[in-house]
């Protein structure tokens, strides 16, 4: 059976699959791709074009096809399926035996540079990633225009081929890290990686840790201001965002962006953030300690009038304040999953509603509004939606050993938590590592 039949066979089933002949003089060409991803009008329009244009006209067809593409005489039928999925245009001179891969002209598939949707930019570019990897890597390039920086493509799956890229500066990235990096790639590139869970399978890190053991960002000035700092960048084909490895407790606190402030103003900033991040931890626990444990500790004044907000409430503190931060989870969730055009006003306007009725229901104190409003807005300073989603799940533990221990389990909680962080690594990186990241 003939590769032209195999593929034919191959296809018959896909619409979308399309074989052409165009006759350049008296030589048959035939073009096989899908019209899906390839233009054939125009792309058809630029090969003739290309062929007719050639300095000797009189060579060979081709050898003048030759030059329009890579050669893929000699690949396997399952290579050359692999060239047509991808989008590329096979150019077949049957006389000779001759097999083209072309680029082709593309359809539009692809939306165009945009802003952020995830990420707010004060003062620095506003591009950002898309689902085009090959656009990605130009944005990265754009941001860091030197011959160290280092591009490797990956395909990945046995069944559903998919591309990642790994990017690196040789000069800046600790060559440990590198191997590391590498080995649990080239040793897995039969699994299927198209998210970033089965990116972290890949990389053998645990499904239940509660350390994101990566950074996400839109931004090609976070991705550069990383690889800068000796880390690796990963592109994962049709995701819009970079992945950075390996993650610190630095990049809870500091964001590119700082680099285009002064830098007293940028300190500042870090300090803030850092303590947004305290008050999320801390504050429900201590209210709830101080509240249902220890009260003696409070001075009478205020002792007083936090009984007095909470004479008619029914529940114990540990109660209220888990059916609250619960409503809250709730309205976050909803922030994100509703349309941009009603999702701010309905929460905000049912938030504003809600925390009212239950505060005149007694159902919570108000001075557990105040505690819970605090510490929500305090969990959206740490930078990264993944890490902060790391400070509000540690909360939780502060809370219940409060609830149980009072002010002692809330110091345990924070002494568990320092312990755990203390054990994170990241492909030999420990977690709490200030510097640029080394392996071991």
């Amino acid at each position: 059976m003939s590769i032209l039949t195999s593929l034919k066979y191959h296809f018959e089933q896909d619409r979308a699959y399309i074989s052409r002949q165009l006759w350049i003089g008296s030589d048959p060409l035939t073009f096989l791709g899908l019209r899906t991803l390839v233009n054939f009008p125009r792309s058809l329009t630029m090969v003739r074009d290309q062929l007719h244009t050639v300095d000797d006209i009189d060579q060979p067809i081709q050898d003048r096809l030759s030059g329009l593409g890579h050669n893929v005489s000699n690949c396997t039928l399952d290579e050359l399926i692999s060239e047509i999925l991808d989008g590329m245009l096979i150019a077949i001179h049957e006389p000779s035996g001759t097999y083209i891969s072309i680029i082709p002209v593309a359809q539009p598939l692809n939306r165009s540079v945009t802003v952020p949707l995830t990420e707010n930019v004060v003062r620095g570019s506003s591009s950002a990633f898309n689902e085009d990897i090959e656009l990605n890597v130009g944005l990265l390039r754009k941001h860091i225009n030197s011959s160290d920086l280092q591009i490797a493509t990956y395909r990945f799956g046995e069944v559903s081929k998919n591309c990642v890229v790994l990017s690196y500066l040789n000069t800046k990235i600790d060559p440990r890290l590198l191997r590391s990096i590498i080995k649990a790639i080239e040793t897995n590139l039969h699994l299927d990686v198209s998210n970033v869970q089965e990116l972290s399978k890949m990389f053998g890190f645990s499904n239940f840790t509660l350390v994101t053991r990566y950074n996400t960002t839109e931004l090609p000035q976070s991705a550069a201001r990383a690889l800068k700092n000796g880390k690796a960048v990963i592109f994962i084909e049709r995701l819009p965002f970079a992945l950075i490895l390996p993650s610190l407790v630095s990049d809870l606190f500091v964001t590119a962006d700082d680099a285009n402030h002064p830098q007293v103003f940028a300190a500042a900033l870090s300090f803030i953030r850092i303590i947004g991040a305290l008050i999320t931890l801390i504050i429900p626990g201590l209210y709830v300690a101080l509240v249902s444990v220890n009260p003696d500790v409070l001075r009478f004044e205020l002792a007083h009038s936090i009984a007095k907000s909470r004479i008619d409430v029914p529940y114990p503190a540990i109660v209220e304040t888990l059916l609250l931060l619960f409503v809250l989870e709730l309205t976050l969730e909803a922030i994100v999953r509703l349309p941009p055009s009603i999702g701010p006003t309905i929460t905000m306007v049912g938030g504003i509603v809600l925390g009212q009725a239950v505060v005149s229901a007694k159902l919570v104190s108000s001075l557990l509004i105040i505690v819970l409003a605090a510490t929500t807005i305090s969990s959206a300073t740490v930078v990264g939606f993944q890490s902060a989603l790391t400070i509000r799940l540690f909360k939780y533990v502060l809370l219940i050993l409060s609830a149980i221990f009072g002010v002692l389990g809330l110091l345990f909680g924070i002494v568990i938590i320092c312990s755990y962080l203390a054990g994170v690594k990241s492909l030999g990186v420990p977690y709490l590592q200030l510097k640029n990241p080394e392996g071991e």
